[in-house]
C-alpha cells in the first residue's frame, strides 16, 4: 500500500475525479477527508468508504470553511500529509464576451483563490510535522487553450504558475507541490466544456483530438494523483503532469 498511514484531504470529492481519487487513496491505505460543497454527496462517499473517511461540507472559496476542513483532518486522524486541491468550476463553452462577471468571479474563487486559502491553512500543519504534499488540479486548457473557454483556461494557467512558484518557495520546508493537467473527462462538467449536448456524435468530435482515442476517466486521474502523492515521487516537485492521452503533444 503506497499511502499506508497517510492522511489526505481531497476537495471536490463527492463525484467525478475527486471521488475516484478518494476511493483509490483509501485502497492504498490512506485516511481521508472527503470535502465538497455538496455536503450530502460528500457524506455518501465517506459512508461508502467507512471508518477511513470523514466528510466535510466546504466552500473552498470561504476561508472559514477551508480552515475547518484542514482542522477536521488533524482532529479526526491526528495529522495531515497530503492535500489535493481538486474542486473546480467552469463557465459554459461560449464567447469570452458572453461570460458574466458573476461567472468569472466564481471560476477564479473556486479554481484560484481556493489554492491561496488552502495553502494558508495547510502549510503551518505541514511545517509542524516536517513536510507534506500539495497537488493542484490544473487542466490541458492551461497548456493548449481552446476557444470558448478563455476565462476558465486562464484560471488554470494561474494554477500552473502558482504550483511552480509554491514548489520553489515551499521546498525548504520539505513540501512538494505538483499539478495535474487532465484532458476532458466524463464528469458533471462535460457539457459545459463541450458547449453542446452530450451526444455520441459530439463526444466523437472531441475525442478525435486525443491521440489515444478516448476521454480521461476518474481512474486515470486517481492513478496519476496517487503517484504524485506517494513516496515514489519524493524528488518530483513543480511539475504539471499531463494526463491527456497525448492531447498536449
Amino acid at each position: 500500500m503506497r499511502l499506508r498511514d497517510k492522511v489526505a484531504v481531497i476537495t471536490g470529492a463527492a463525484s467525478g475525479f475527486g471521488k475516484g481519487i478518494a476511493e483509490l487513496f483509501v485502497n492504498e491505505g490512506a485516511k481521508i477527508v472527503v470535502a465538497d460543497l455538496n455536503g450530502e454527496g460528500a457524506r455518501s462517499v465517506a459512508e461508502n468508504i467507512g471508518d477511513q473517511a470523514v466528510a466535510v461540507q466546504c466552500d473552498v472559496a470561504r476561508k472559514a470553511d477551508v480552515q475547518s476542513m484542514i482542522e477536521t483532518a488533524v482532529s479526526s486522524f491526528g495529522g495531515l500529509d497530503i492535500l489535493v486541491n481538486n474542486a473546480g468550476a467552469t463557465h459554459k463553452n461560449k464567447s469570452l464576451l458572453d461570460v458574466t462577471e458573476e461567472e468569472f468571479d466564481r471560476i477564479y474563487d473556486v479554481n484560484v483563490k481556493s489554492i491561496y486559502l488552502s495553502t494558508l491553512a495547510v502549510v503551518p500543519v505541514f511545517k509542524k510535522s516536517g513536510g507534506g504534499v500539495i497537488i493542484n488540479t490544473a487542466s490541458t486548457g492551461a497548456l493548449r487553450p481552446r476557444p470558448g473557454l478563455t476565462w476558465y483556461n486562464s484560471s488554470k494557467g494561474a494554477v500552473m504558475t502558482m504550483t511552480k512558484s509554491m514548489a520553489v518557495e515551499l521546498a525548504p520546508l520539505n513540501i512538494r507541490v505538483n499539478a495535474l493537467c487532465p484532458v476532458m473527462g466524463v464528469t458533471g462538467l462535460l457539457e459545459d466544456f463541450m458547449g453542446k449536448p452530450d451526444t455520441a456524435e459530439n463526444r466523437a468530435s472531441f475525442v478525435s483530438s486525443i491521440p489515444l482515442g478516448r476521454m480521461s476517466t476518474p481512474e486515470d486521474i486517481a492513478k496519476a494523483t496517487l503517484f504524485l502523492a506517494s513516496d515514489e515521487a519524493e524528488f518530483i516537485t513543480g511539475v504539471g503532469l499531463e494526463v491527456d492521452g497525448g492531447r498536449c503533444v
